[in-house]
């Protein structure tokens, strides 16, 4: 069984993409099983996580693999000073995969390096977050039907967002159009436009968010102003309430159109816009179940095969 690393979705093409998506479908229909059963799965979350941890453990434990790590570095031996190799080889021996998550840009790719198990990227500063990046394309296949010639629209926080910066690398392969609506001090960064021109992906930019903006957007994907990336506070504070979606503005949406958002919301997007029939970021959050089972899958050699001729499946009960 080969087994892979998931640290940047840019290692990934675009069949590996679909087989991922296939793999995530399965899981939908099924998604507990004991396809890890006798594996034990460590998480290393080095930043504030709700969504993407529980996600990953109920994942690993719905596959019947047990968990351990932790969700504080300064719950381990890091608050004595042990440093990210120690603890990558240390876990190492007791895990037989890692997804961990870190504030700093490219600690996902060093532990992959020296990690003698697989190593999943969980989030990695302000750069990478290809397991959200799965599940959102996941999410988008499932609503359009297809990831071929869409119009996206991201919004907000497109500096230091690494959910939008995943996305833009893993749709080059389905010609996009992205529109990057952004205040200027928040706006996409050079190398990511840089990499739109390199790779043929059509883009505008714009600093105005309104219904005529977003008229044609099959995707419209908010973003959360990130306090915590914000060395001067008070640049946080200007920019932080510049785009509110409000439910008044959805007036002139396409019909297909969803409302994505890779949470925690702040008020980037008001409550009465939960109960509109283009809003779907729960139903994305709960798509990330089916995502981070088929990355594990993946990452320890379990095939789209293997798992179409899973006999483990085990009924709810509910």
């Amino acid at each position: 069984m080969e087994k892979h690393n998931f640290v940047t979705i840019a290692d990934l093409n675009k069949d590996e993409i679909m087989y991922l998506i296939q793999m995530a479908q399965e899981f939908e229909k099924h998604p507990n099983r004991d396809l890890l059963k006798g594996k034990v799965v460590a998480t290393l979350f080095y930043e504030p996580s709700t969504r993407t941890r529980l996600s990953f453990e109920t994942a690993a434990n719905r596959l019947g693999a047990r968990v351990i790590g932790f969700s504080d570095a300064k719950a381990s031996s890091v608050s004595k000073g042990e440093t990210l190799k120690d603890t990558i080889l240390m876990v190492s021996n007791y895990a037989d995969v890692i997804a961990m998550r870190h504030y700093i840009e490219g600690a996902a790719q060093y532990a992959s390096e020296i990690a003698p198990v697989p190593i999943i990227n969980a989030g990695d500063g302000a750069h990478m977050h290809p397991s959200q990046c799965l599940l959102d394309l996941y999410s988008i296949y499932k609503t359009q039907g297809t990831l071929e010639n869409l119009n996206i629209y991201l919004v907000g926080d497109l500096k230091y967002g690494r959910t939008v910066h995943s996305l833009i690398m893993a749709m080059r392969h389905f010609n996009p159009t992205f529109h990057f609506i952004a205040p200027t001090e928040l706006a996409m960064p050079q190398e990511y436009k840089l990499y739109c021109n390199q790779y043929g992906i059509k883009f505008q930019e714009h600093t105005e968010f309104n219904d005529k903006v977003i008229a044609n957007a099959d995707i419209l994907y908010m973003t959360r102003v990130q306090k915590e990336r914000f060395s001067d506070l008070m640049e946080y504070e200007h920019v932080k309430d510049v785009y509110i979606l409000q439910n008044d503005m959805l007036g002139m949406a396409k019909e297909n159109m969803k409302i994505l958002h890779p949470l925690p919301r702040v008020n980037e997007i008001a409550y009465d816009v939960d109960d509109n029939p283009h809003a779907y970021y729960i139903q994305q959050a709960q798509n990330g179940l089916y995502a981070r089972e088929a990355i594990f899958s993946y990452c320890l050699g379990i095939t789209l095969d293997d798992i179409k001729n899973d006999k483990t499946i085990i009924k709810s009960k509910y």
